[in-house]
């Protein structure tokens, strides 16, 4: 994984959760001191009236029985032992649906900011899933995400998050104090990331398009700085002459290459087979093209760079944006048992949403891209860009009919990023992609794979 700053340290096992793309501090005593000073704001504040968004949410799970239910239920759910009800102080750190909503009221104040623990300093990326982690988990949890109804509300309150996080107010966490993200904590971060797939030592002005003479490197919203856009020097074109050679269409981590997948799969079993009719939204390109497709899936860190880039030239064929969960996470075989999960094999995986990627294929809010390769034996192919917690919104930045270049831009993950996924058509000779398992991103736009005649 990435190290966020300040993860280098020993940290005992029972603080230790990984994360994958680093939405969270690996060191949860972080992820605890965050949600203490979250909870201990909004208890010394009390009163405060909710933002138009989180009253109707609140007004939603008070109207209706069935998700009432789920939101009372899943509190009580989440075992009543350390280290799942305490925090470093030994107090429970949201105790119910309404301390829920005081809690995130606080929260959308501002955007995310770095968290000095005594331990370490790291970075809460997901503050709503930072608020959610226990309770995903349970019963009542799990058919509450999984709820459609519950998933248009959600869809509601993180648009009016996103609508935050491009004012002028928002970029106020870019600013160079230790809690900012250009401070030493954020800045050398960043750089360590943005490094390390050239092995360069390059400055944040040298990689992404910004102004350091001005402001906050001239970024106008947190939105704005979390969609920067790279330089080509920085990120050049693989081979951009030779069609053979798939670019990387994100900078992003191996997660997993699959040949074969089946069109319909049971994606929400331990294994998380890829479905291609559910990750392509039962286009009827999938069902005619991608039967034993190769699936190469990649995720993003959340302090890496978050455009997505062409793999191929071609002709946009299919773009459009299919809305799914934004909180869901497997149970797989068992049962809301935090306490047991690392003894079982079979029970919920306590990493979370942030393990769960191939099953967030199917299920979660995506970008679906299919493009007709000017390289024929590519043929069609598709990306799937897959947006998980709060990292809902993908902006596809072209339309169908449209020529791209290899390396040009296809659009974007705002507030960060998730997943995505390639896939090929059975036949097409593909090879070369890196394994999983390796330290750095893969660079975005570098070479990922070779496709022979």
């Amino acid at each position: 994984m990435v190290w966020q700053h300040g993860d280098h340290h020993h940290i005992p096992n029972k603080h230790k959760v990984p994360s994958l793309g680093d939405w969270l501090p690996a060191d949860h005593r972080v992820h605890h001191e965050w949600l203490r000073r979250q909870v201990k704001h909004v208890d010394e504040n009390p009163g405060r009236a909710l933002s138009p968004a989180l009253q109707e949410f609140k007004d939603f799970i008070e109207g209706e029985p069935r998700i009432f239910m789920y939101f009372s239920q899943m509190w009580d759910e989440v075992p009543n032992r350390p280290p799942y009800c305490d925090d470093p102080v030994g107090n429970k750190q949201i105790r119910d649906y309404g301390h829920m909503l005081d809690v995130l009221n606080h929260t959308f104040a501002f955007a995310p900011l770095w968290t000095d623990a005594a331990e370490s300093v790291g970075m809460v990326g997901v503050p709503m899933c930072a608020v959610f982690d226990y309770v995903m988990g349970t019963p009542s949890g799990h058919a509450a995400f999984l709820d459609p109804d519950v998933n248009r509300m959600l869809k509601k309150v993180l648009n009016a998050w996103g609508k935050y996080l491009t004012t002028p107010e928002s970029a106020e966490v870019l600013g160079d104090h230790d809690a900012g993200w250009f401070g030493k904590t954020g800045y050398s971060d960043l750089m360590a990331v943005a490094n390390a797939p050239y092995k360069t030592d390059h400055k944040f002005e040298d990689v992404f398009v910004c102004d350091p003479s001005k402001k906050h490197y001239g970024f106008k919203s947190w939105d704005d700085f979390f969609t920067r856009q790279i330089r080509d020097s920085a990120r050049p074109v693989a081979s951009p002459d030779d069609d053979s050679v798939i670019a990387n269409a994100c900078e992003s981590k191996v997660f997993n290459l699959v040949r074969g997948a089946r069109l319909r799969d049971r994606f929400f079993i331990k294994g998380q087979p890829y479905s291609v009719l559910d990750m392509l939204a039962h286009d009827p390109l999938a069902a005619r093209h991608f039967a034993a497709a190769t699936v190469y899936q990649a995720f993003l860190s959340a302090l890496s760079y978050h455009r997505w880039h062409a793999p191929v030239s071609g002709r946009i064929v299919r773009a459009f944006v299919r809305d799914g969960t934004y909180f869901s996470e497997p149970l797989f075989e068992g049962v809301g048992d935090p306490e047991n999960a690392a003894k079982r094999e079979d029970a919920i995986d306590v990493r979370g949403i942030t393990a769960a990627q191939g099953y967030l294929t199917a299920l979660a809010t995506r970008a679906v891209i299919f493009i007709e390769a000017d390289n024929p034996a590519v043929g069609l192919m598709a990306f799937i860009g897959v947006g998980m917690d709060e990292v809902s919104t993908c902006e596809i930045t072209v339309k169908e009919g449209q020529r791209v270049k290899k390396g040009q831009e296809l659009g974007m993950f705002h507030f960060g990023g998730s997943t995505h996924c390639l896939l090929f058509r059975e036949g097409v000779q593909v090879d070369g992609f890196p394994r999983p398992g390796r330290a750095e991103n893969v660079p975005v736009r570098g070479k990922l794979a070779v496709v022979h005649r």
